[in-house]
């Protein structure tokens, strides 16, 4: 059975075909929402009106390389989080656009989260079929999360561990802004970071569960006035958010022994972070960055679990 995802973020229009028979994705297809420079983001009156002006073009680029009349069940995140609560009007985008497709061919339309796509997305890609059917935890690091989440699949989710202010990805991308690099500014930060060939000492602040990011920026600004590179800056930084979330994720299996742990999120694709990462935390799945940043692969995948019960 082929499935469709919708997922409108705050950053990307995206598309997915997922093919439940094979387990593979059969195509998938992303415009990110333009940021004028400068500016860290989008209201959500212009995200809405990238996402309604994306997706007709997307939908044609999907229907030139995936079979859409074999389409026989859609998925849509139509809130950020499974939680009380949880809304964004740029989701509401994608809603409508499912709603439609599924209205004119008689499909039935399955409705989750962009945080559960995500988790999904990533435990597709770990290719261990196992993690869906049991508990696992899941760090879900990005623009608008830093989540340390006990999943059972991604039916249920519960939230372990949190930022007590600044997401990692807003850290990363406020100091690449500044940086001039455009928004989203997480790919050129890794890029540079990973130039960086000197010792880097992280400090992170970790409570128990509870992070702090809001002094990232502040510091990676002084190490800018003392002299350091951009190279050095940018691997300081990444660096930082590896080792908060190294912290959460071991005081977590203190209370969670033996829980396979799996990194999801738009900012668990720097392969600078992944690599500092798994020389600590070497029994962790780190996934490619097609699964790991904002994409509706795991919404499909979602959608086609529902349906086959």
């Amino acid at each position: 059975m082929l499935t469709l995802g919708f997922d409108t973020s705050n950053y990307a229009t995206s598309l997915a075909v997922y093919d439940t028979c094979s387990k593979e994705v059969v195509c998938a297809k992303k415009k990110f929402l333009p940021v004028k420079p400068g500016q860290l983001g989008l209201r959500q009156s212009d995200a809405v009106f990238h996402h309604t002006a994306a997706l007709p073009a997307l939908l044609e680029e999907l229907a030139a390389e995936a079979d859409l009349a074999a389409v026989e069940a859609v998925g849509v995140s139509a809130r950020p989080r499974p939680a009380e609560g949880s809304y964004m009007p740029c989701f509401l985008t994608g809603v409508l656009a499912a709603r439609a497709f599924c209205a004119g061919r008689g499909l039935p339309l399955v409705e989750t989260t962009h945080q559960q796509g995500h988790i999904a997305a990533a435990l597709l890609a770990t290719g261990d079929a196992s993690l869906f059917e049991r508990p696992v935890l899941v760090f879900h690091i990005s623009g608008g999360t830093t989540d340390l989440l006990l999943c059972q699949g991604a039916d249920r989710v519960e939230r372990i561990g949190t930022s007590s202010d600044l997401y990692a990805g807003q850290a990363v991308d406020r100091v690449g802004v500044r940086l001039g690099f455009a928004f989203p500014a997480g790919a050129k930060v890794s890029e540079l970071a990973a130039r960086c060939d000197e010792p880097v000492r992280p400090r992170s602040s970790v409570k128990g569960l509870t992070c702090s990011l809001s002094g990232l920026e502040n510091q990676c600004l002084r190490l800018l006035e003392e002299g350091k590179s951009p190279e050095y800056v940018c691997r300081y930084c990444l660096l930082c958010v590896a080792d908060t979330a190294r912290k959460m994720v071991c005081r977590a299996l203190e209370q969670h022994p033996g829980l396979p742990v799996v990194f999801a999120g738009g900012v668990m694709s720097s392969e600078v972070i992944q690599a500092w990462l798994g020389q600590r935390l070497p029994r962790a799945h780190f996934v490619p960055g097609q699964f790991s940043s904002d994409n509706a692969i795991g919404v499909a995948v979602l959608a086609g679990r529902v349906q086959n019960g």
